[in-house]
């Protein structure tokens, strides 16, 4: 359970940090508000990939599509987040 809990955080971290790349200049956001968020994109991303599209990784390896969306999901959030809070993101 520990593991899942780290794992998640990372995850979180990585993908919220590709989804600040992707946004042009400078982000005025948290580490901790960029983690929640890529945490949130990555179990959105799971969700829809998974659930909706039935998506699975028959061959093994990494997922690459669950990152993939997982930051371009992390990028929306972080400009909602942006605007929401009034911050120019």
């Amino acid at each position: 359970m520990l593991g899942a809990i780290i794992g998640a955080i990372v995850a979180g971290l990585v993908i919220g940090a590709l989804g600040r790349l992707i946004l042009p200049g400078k982000q005025n956001i948290s580490i901790l508000m960029t983690i929640v968020i890529g945490i949130v994109a990555s179990l959105a991303a799971t969700f829809i990939l998974g659930s909706i599209f039935g998506y699975e990784n028959e061959n093994g390896g990494v997922q690459w599509w669950y990152w993939i969306v997982g930051a371009i999901l992390a990028a929306l959030g972080i400009m909602l987040y942006g605007r929401m809070s009034r911050r120019p993101v």
